[in-house]
């Protein structure tokens, strides 16, 4: 229990403290004009209340990453602590930030665009295909999961990929209604639906992670395992290593690139700078003290984590039928139905907002505008047509696998970019390099030790080649810094 009070101490102190020194090492001007004032659109340029977009962020990050990934990520034992907590501060709500206050100060640019900008024209084209392939993704995933959990509730097999596998009709159908919801909220102003029913989502959200919380600190019966080593508790560590599978398995709790993508949609609806430190900063540090809660209560139910792993094997490693095990076991039939349907939620405004960033990735670089439905229309069917294809070909588990490396590595490209914009203005560069460097390791090491990629048996050999990759992305960014400073000069 001291271990996990020392971490939600942190995450919530981090706020008041690193977040400060993050608003002044950007120089937030109150003053400057928003994108929401010079483009105002009605339909993605829109001033709303900073309440609202701090709500609508926190849905847009969440999605299942906190819950789903925090549960599985349990699994390695209360090292998982460390990660959200310091993953959170310093490198999750850092990166979510500043990726926000470019987009805001470059009119609410997409991810590619102002990658473009710091990084290069190659970089920017990379991205481009890089992002929207991710979004689509992440769409797919975030289509599938509510309608697995919704099944579940009702008795209905289980979405198992490949043409489903053994489907059923009313699934189908559950999965065509989420599908329609999609559509609607991704071609609709933000305003319309997304401004509506996510604060009322995230407000569920909120009061979800609460009653977990409340049952942790007061129920008695359960023990959180305090961090005496950083063991590896996994079921198989010789498979799935601390670094770097922690680091990809729990993702949106300690940082995600994914969070990049979503920010340009609230930069282009803030009214002042000055929101957004809690819009963005603030949403992230949620995030991880959601993620945190999740986590303590996996290992706690299951008393360690050796009983966790053994619930992964029994369930299969489907996390959306063990959180629905946790909710009825510790809040009764009632209440953790509002968690069920809060899960829900957060899988659901995640998606939404993917295909809904995935539009305006795509037209931003084809330089349309998004004043016409006709428009929105022509580029958002593709995007859901192979959204769809995703889910009946692939498994969850490795629709899981393979967003979670494309989602890191989407945020070691953003903590470049970030390096490269502290760079360009003379600031304290450091505050993107150490994490870049971080995240960078964890990628490469993934590609060569992932069973799902190389799956190198020789583990030094595999870090040797990890370490290399990333001093050569090292190397190369070193360059790109040092001529952008001739060019300034």
């Amino acid at each position: 229990m001291v271990t996990f009070l020392v971490c939600l101490a942190l995450l919530v102190g981090a706020y008041f403290t690193y977040g400060r020194y993050l608003e002044r090492l950007v120089r937030v001007d109150p003053a400057a004009e928003t994108p929401c004032r010079r483009s105002y659109d009605g339909v993605d340029y829109i001033p709303l209340p900073m309440w609202k977009t701090f709500l609508i962020q926190l849905l847009n990050i969440a999605g299942l990453g906190p819950i789903f990934g925090a549960v599985l990520g349990a699994a390695y034992g209360p090292v998982a602590f460390l990660w959200i907590t310091f993953g959170g501060i310093f490198m999750g709500a850092a990166h979510d930030f500043i990726a926000g206050i470019i987009s805001l100060r470059s009119n609410g640019a997409s991810l590619p665009e102002t990658v473009g900008t710091y990084l290069g024209h190659g970089a920017k084209q990379l991205m481009r295909v890089f992002s929207v392939g991710l979004m689509v993704l992440v769409g797919a995933v975030f289509l599938s999961q509510p309608a697995a959990l919704i099944a579940n509730r009702v008795n209905l097999p289980a979405l198992s990929g490949v043409a489903f596998g053994d489907f059923s009709w009313l699934l189908l159908l559950i999965l065509g209604i989420i599908l329609a919801y999609y559509i609607v909220a991704t071609l609709l102003p933000v305003d319309k639906i997304i401004g509506k029913i996510y604060p009322v989502f995230g407000c569920a959200l909120l009061f979800m992670a609460l009653g977990i919380l409340v049952v942790l600190l007061f129920d008695g019966k359960y023990t959180i395992p305090e961090l005496t080593s950083l063991h590896n508790g996994i079921a198989d560590p010789g498979r799935f290593p601390i670094v770097p599978m922690l680091f990809t398995t729990i993702a949106c709790g300690a940082i995600s690139g994914f969070h990049a993508t979503q920010s340009p949609l609230m930069a282009r609806c803030l009214r002042s700078e000055r929101e957004a430190r809690p819009v963005f900063y603030g949403a992230m540090i949620s995030e991880s003290i959601i993620a945190l809660i999740w986590a303590a209560v996996a290992m706690a139910f299951w008393n360690g984590t050796e009983g966790l792993n053994a619930a992964i094997a029994e369930y299969g490693g489907q996390a959306a039928v063990m959180v629905d095990v946790i909710a009825r076991s510790t809040l009764g039939e009632v209440l953790a139905g509002f968690v069920i349907f809060g899960v829900v939620a957060c899988a659901i405004t995640s998606g939404d907002t993917a295909f809904r960033s995935a539009r305006l990735i795509v037209a931003d670089f084809m330089g349309v505008g998004q004043r016409s439905l006709r428009w929105r229309i022509y580029i958002s069917v593709p995007l859901f047509a192979v959204g769809l294809l995703i889910i009946f070909c692939l498994p969850f588990q490795a629709m899981w696998s393979y967003f979670a490396w494309m989602n890191q590595a989407l945020a070691m490209v953003t903590l470049w970019m970030i390096t490269a914009y502290l760079n360009r203005r003379g600031r304290n560069r450091w505050v993107g390099l150490v994490p870049a460097l971080i995240m960078t390791y964890v990628c490469m090491s993934y590609i060569f030790i992932s069973p799902l990629m190389c799956g190198m048996h020789d583990r030094a050999a595999a870090y040797l080649l990890g370490g290399a990759a990333t001093l050569a992305v090292l190397a190369v960014m070193i360059f790109k810094m040092r001529h952008d400073a001739k060019s300034i000069s």
